[in-house]
């Protein structure tokens, strides 16, 4: 299995720490509102990866943090007249219910940076011992310069980041550090109403960079398989995660770096976020979109690539669900009935080479679409074999728990998306059928005509089979 690795620009075959176990560490939410799509991007493109690991038969060991202290959510908190803490815990509750809808598994961890900051203060302590890091002020500041590969993730060159650096610094701040790109470990309180704690060099609060560093290396090692989030955290954070870690142990930090892509929206395919103001919060967007849906949807584009927001592209996905279904119901329909088995040594072919072309394109660095082109053309073979008045049941029964393996890869329940909701109007509909099906029995054509219009003026498709009268919902 090959991974693109952010750090070498290239696919690396994928060899793990330790055999058979995968240790995975994904840069969590800033819990200070909903979760936008462009956030659950991450947390989706993540859980799809750790499930095809899960189903190659690793054991993965999953953290996935909570930032819950920074600038955002104590401005943030003022304006909800509630402490840091309450804000804290009420996007978290909420994170897990979105995230659950969405069909992700939970973390193995979830651990919280206000829970960590004995360790964090330990770790900064090590990085000021080892010369990496100076306090100032009651500010901690980490030497930038001093780490020799700073850069080397978002390919990024120094004297360029410098000239950024001088330009993004403020006066007060500038004279505190020693150097423009020196970067804060540990920020000195600077309101009586801000969240702090006790520390050697102020009281105050840890900066966003070291609370990542500090979970991971305590949670999974210092050296970690995977460590995973969205491209917009391969500068400063990520990169800063690398200089912090290594310089603290010693040790390289991570073995793979994997970035995900933005969700666009617009015409102009802008990236979608908070500080843009035009985002749609996973919250509000399941109040009118099947959870199947938004998860499909986000699943079924590579994790590299953006992917851009629109209803007509969720309308898409929900049609491509839709013929997996289709065929779902197929096979249980005709499983359940046919007793009458033949073999078919092109189905059982067509279904080797299906499996075969899953596999090989989800191991290029989860190629998700080819994967599921692969899927999508068996459906229309399973589907002439059902058709037919005797089916290869071995074949089928082997289809069918595959299509409900691979679309658990992608985060799709297939108990889920084959539960019927009972409608107000389903007893019209099993008797208007039923008249339907007594009438073709009569031969009274007009009449059966009439009644499958009027179905079919219902939303309702009705389908004859030599197995009898079936209808679904359109």
């Amino acid at each position: 299995m090959k991974i693109y690795n952010t750090l070498t620009k290239t696919k690396e075959e994928f060899r793990p720490i330790k055999p058979g176990e995968i240790s995975m560490y994904v840069c969590g939410p800033t819990v200070y509102n909903y979760i936008h799509i462009g956030n659950a991007r991450s947390v989706v493109a993540f859980d799809t990866i750790r499930r095809y690991f899960e189903y190659k038969g690793y054991r993965v060991n999953y953290v996935s943090n909570f930032t819950d202290v920074d600038d955002k959510m104590i401005n943030e908190a003022r304006v909800q007249k509630i402490s840091v803490s309450a804000l804290a815990q009420h996007y978290i509750e909420a994170y897990r219910v979105d995230t659950a809808a969405l069909n992700v598994q939970p973390a193995t961890l979830n651990p919280r940076a206000t829970n960590e900051i004995t360790a964090i203060i330990k770790f900064i302590q090590q990085l000021i011992t080892k010369g990496y890091a100076y306090e100032s002020a009651g500010d901690v500041y980490y030497r930038t310069r001093k780490f020799a590969n700073y850069g080397a993730l978002s390919s990024q060159n120094i004297t360029e980041l410098e000239a950024g650096a001088s330009e993004h610094v403020n006066v007060a701040e500038q004279k505190r550090k020693e150097d423009p790109l020196d970067f804060a470990l540990w920020k000195k309180q600077k309101q009586a109403d801000e969240i702090a704690w006790a520390s050697p060099w102020s009281l105050g609060r840890p900066g966003w960079h070291i609370e990542c560093s500090v979970m991971s290396t305590k949670y999974l090692g210092n050296t970690i398989d995977i460590h995973g989030g969205g491209q917009d955290l391969e500068f400063p954070h990520h990169e800063n995660e690398i200089a912090q870690s290594e310089a603290a142990t010693g040790e390289k930090f991570v073995h793979y770096w994997m970035h995900n892509g933005f969700v666009t929206v617009g015409a102009d395919q802008a990236k979608m976020s908070k500080s843009l103001h035009n985002f749609v919060t996973v919250h509000d967007l399941l109040k009118t979109t099947d959870p199947q849906v938004l998860r499909f949807f986000m699943a079924s584009v590579h994790y590299r690539r953006p992917i851009n927001y629109s209803t007509e592209n969720l309308e898409q996905a929900k049609n491509i669900l839709q013929k997996f279904k289709n065929t779902l119901v197929n096979l249980a329909y005709r499983l359940n009935d046919s007793s009458i088995s033949d073999k078919s040594p092109a189905v059982q072919a067509a279904i080797a080479q299906t499996e075969r072309n899953f596999i090989k394109a989800m191991d290029d660095d989860l190629n998700v679409q080819n994967a599921l082109a692969a899927i999508y053309d068996l459906l229309p073979i399973l589907n002439a074999n059902l058709s037919l008045a005797k089916v290869d049941k071995e074949a089928l029964k082997h289809a069918q728990k595959l299509l409900t393996d691979w679309l658990g890869i992608f985060g799709i329940s297939t108990k889920k998306l084959l539960t019927t909701v009972k409608k107000q109007d389903d007893d019209e509909i099993v008797r208007l059928v039923a008249q339907r099906e007594q009438a073709r029995k009569n031969k009274e054509w007009a009449k059966s005509d009439e009644l499958r219009d009027k179905l079919k003026a219902m939303g309702i498709t009705v389908e004859d089979t030599p197995q009898g009268t079936r209808w679904r919902r359109d």
